[in-house]
């Protein structure tokens, strides 16, 4: 098992990616688990990853509604992640960092710290070095702002192109999506006015986090897909009142300070992602006889097929798959009696190119068959 497994990206999400899913029963929490990711269309919200005190790791999911937290278990029906990325078992890679000579971390921005720790610590020659970095914090904040999502995974049907037409880098998109999520704050005292566009939520300041120090942020694999922002970190309270993305770089989020704080070097990843296959094509009976396979390593929903009889596109059939589960298949037949003739029959799987595939896998997307009508 690689270091850190990715099902789908962060880039992938912020197109509007909620055709593809991984399942809460294929994530391992045996043993110090990290991870964040974000929850589907049924029930929004953010995902962090917590130690238990058996030692082993939980998955908490925070709603988008209020700023509350529950805790996901396999079985329980919540569990298919559109965005998620997870370690197995890293307890032997844990680095707990040296805190004393970070100096004064008061209101200092988180990343900034954690980026120094790095520094710090591999030129004490303590920690390796690593494309990205796991990492567990117990922080205390003077205030800070939280989001949740809300908007991000409500159900779209197609692609959202528009949030990554402005940006090259995927910045503005980023940007115009966390503009849409909930935002929350959490301060020793309530504000002056606390129906104000960002919603209080309480006095719960010791926050444990976990997230991941991308070494390279614009390849948009678990953090934001622009230069400099390196951190992504999720997290709750630690009287499990609250949750959600910390929004570190926000004007109002203030360090209080850092109470433990441990890093995880992370050298190999893998990416998960989906496969659409046709495997079989034959007419018999005057039917049309195929098969739809998914060979990837994600559950797809609203799968498209379209059947094309001599590329008469005007004339094509089109059906749709409502969830196909990661090496499942399923065969079809389509009654369409030929004329005398010789024939040619397309049938393609995502002809739109709305599930997200590599380039390379997509060739087996469509099958054809020659077909001479006595």
């Amino acid at each position: 098992m690689a270091d850190l497994t990715i099902a789908n990206t962060v880039s992938d999400l912020i197109q509007g990616d909620i055709r593809e899913h991984l399942p809460l029963e294929r994530i391992p929490l045996k043993g110090d688990v990290l991870g964040l990711g974000t929850t589907s269309s049924l029930e929004n919200g953010e995902l962090s990853f917590l130690r238990n005190a058996s030692g082993n790791s939980d998955i908490w999911r925070c709603i988008a509604h209020n700023g509350s937290i529950v805790r996901l278990q396999p079985g329980d029906g919540s569990g298919h992640f559109p965005y998620v990325c997870f370690t197995g078992n890293v307890t032997a890679l844990r680095h707990p960092v040296e805190l004393g000579p970070l100096q004064q971390m008061k209101h200092r921005p988180i990343q900034e710290v954690i980026s120094k720790a790095i520094e710090q610590e591999r030129q004490r020659g303590a920690l390796e070095d690593a494309p990205i970095y796991g990492i567990r914090l117990l922080a205390q904040w003077d205030e800070l702002v939280i989001t949740v999502a809300s908007k991000l995974c409500m159900g779209q049907q197609r692609r959202n192109q528009e949030f990554s037409s402005d940006s090259n880098d995927g910045s503005q998109a980023e940007m115009s999506i966390y503009d849409m999520l909930q935002h929350y704050r959490l301060a020793p005292l309530s504000p002056e006015q606390p129906e104000g566009p960002i919603h209080y939520l309480g006095r719960s300041m010791q926050w444990d986090c976990c997230g991941f120090f991308d070494r390279e942020p614009e390849r948009g694999r678990v953090t934001v897909p622009k230069a400099g922002d390196h951190l992504h970190l999720h997290g709750c309270s630690t009287d499990l009142a609250y949750g959600g993305h910390v929004l570190h770089d926000h004007p109002n989020t203030r360090l209080g300070s850092i109470e433990q704080l441990a890093l995880y070097p992370l050298q190999t990843i893998e990416s998960l992602c989906s496969d659409l296959a046709i495997q079989t094509l034959t007419y018999r009976d005057a039917k049309i006889h195929f098969s739809v396979s998914n060979a990837g390593a994600l559950d797809v929903s609203d799968v498209g097929v379209a059947v094309v009889v001599d590329d008469r596109f005007s004339d094509h059939r089109y059906l749709q798959i409502p969830w196909m589960s990661a090496g499942a298949s399923e065969s079809y037949n389509l009654a369409w009696p030929l004329p005398p003739g010789q024939h040619t029959i397309a049938v393609i799987a995502d002809p739109q190119e709305l599930v997200i595939e590599p380039q390379n896998r997509r060739q087996n997307n469509r099958m054809e068959l020659k077909v001479n009508i006595p």
